[in-house]
């Protein structure tokens, strides 16, 4: 594994394991414009479409399969944009060849695979966090500082509403055995925000979903209660009314807050604060760098000089134990782990 003492030179190398659509606008572009951190390998299932990739993307080598990209001694990180079935797998395979790993999000298809990969990473000596990117946007810091000043008074209720239409149903988030479902997909930031903010973790104490094709929801709600008597409310659809939803509230005691996109803030952002009686409100736009470049760089410091991670393997394992339990609550099966074979 290699190692960066504070006055190393040396850039961070990666390697991406999947062509992903994803890739270049989390990884590939902020790290060209980066100091410290470099692309310096892809593959892909496919070959041909490994080399399209990086003819387009500037990654300066093609190797043969994702084991190639793993084992490759010039390659100091992987980054995991590939379908959430196979994230599991091949999080705890760059683990156990000594790499860092940046894993998009949902981190695994289920809880018992991401207790195994928090195992692993404990066991191992390198960086492991899921890119649960909004968390490392100064929109998010805003959000707790105000949260904890009291001026909205103790958290009583948070709701996240995320909706994305995604129709076509050769979309990868349509296919159960692939990771699929609107909770997966999006309902997992949902989950991921309102944990963040009451600091608790949560009770399923209700769900309700709509499925598209099976087991695979299209729209899904929950109900939950954390410490204190907080409660929550989570939607999030793939197909669904209104067609796009970008909302988190979080109502206190004597006021609220209303985040406008919570998820993509860098491109659009506003966050109004209504104290009570709706006597007072202000808004606020918060501003800030992408999401992905600030995810990176938190990625590489972390790496390079041991910041500690917002999003490690022990909060990505909270995270999808709540959403096995809204799944189960909803009649429905936590997502399927990949065959091993």
């Amino acid at each position: 594994m290699a190692t960066f003492s504070a006055g190393d030179q040396q850039a961070l190398r990666i390697g991406v394991l999947g062509a992903a659509r994803i890739a270049p606008m989390a990884l590939i572009r902020p790290a060209a414009a980066m100091d410290g951190v470099e692309v310096v390998a892809v593959a892909a299932r496919d070959e041909a479409r490994a080399r399209r990739f990086a003819n387009r993307q500037g990654v300066p080598r093609v190797l043969a399969d994702y084991d190639a990209v793993v084992d490759d001694g010039e390659i100091d990180a992987v980054y995991i944009p590939l379908i959430p079935a196979a994230h599991a797998h091949w999080t705890v395979r760059a683990i156990e060849a000594g790499k860092h790993v940046l894993c998009e999000k949902p981190f695994t298809a289920n809880a018992d695979e991401a207790l195994t990969v928090k195992e692993t990473a404990d066991r191992g000596d390198v960086v492991v966090m899921e890119a649960f990117h909004w968390r490392y946007h100064a929109l998010a810091a805003r959000l707790l500082e105000i949260v904890s000043s009291g001026e909205i008074g103790a958290v009583r209720h948070v709701a996240a509403r995320l909706v994305v239409p995604i129709p076509s149903r050769r979309d990868i988030r349509w296919q159960l055995a692939l990771g699929g479902g609107s909770l997966m997909d999006l309902g997992c930031y949902g989950v991921h925000m309102m944990r963040t903010v009451v600091g608790s973790e949560p009770t399923v104490v209700s769900a309700a979903a709509k499925t598209r094709l099976t087991e695979v929801d299209r729209h899904l709600t929950a109900r939950l209660r954390f410490d204190g008597g907080v409660t929550g409310r989570l939607e999030t659809g793939l197909w669904a009314w209104p067609g796009l939803a970008m909302r988190l509230v979080i109502t206190g005691e004597r006021g609220e807050i209303r985040v406008l996109n919570p998820l993509a803030p860098h491109i659009l952002n506003r966050l109004t604060v209504t104290g009570a009686g709706r006597r007072r409100r202000r808004r606020e736009k918060v501003v800030g760098e992408s999401t992905y470049t600030l995810q990176l760089r938190a990625f590489r410091d972390a790496i390079r000089h041991g910041t500690p991670v917002l999003t490690p393997p022990a909060d990505s394992l909270a995270n999808i134990r709540v959403i096995d339990d809204i799944y189960r609550a909803a009649g429905l099966s936590p997502r399927p782990s990949a065959p091993t074979t």
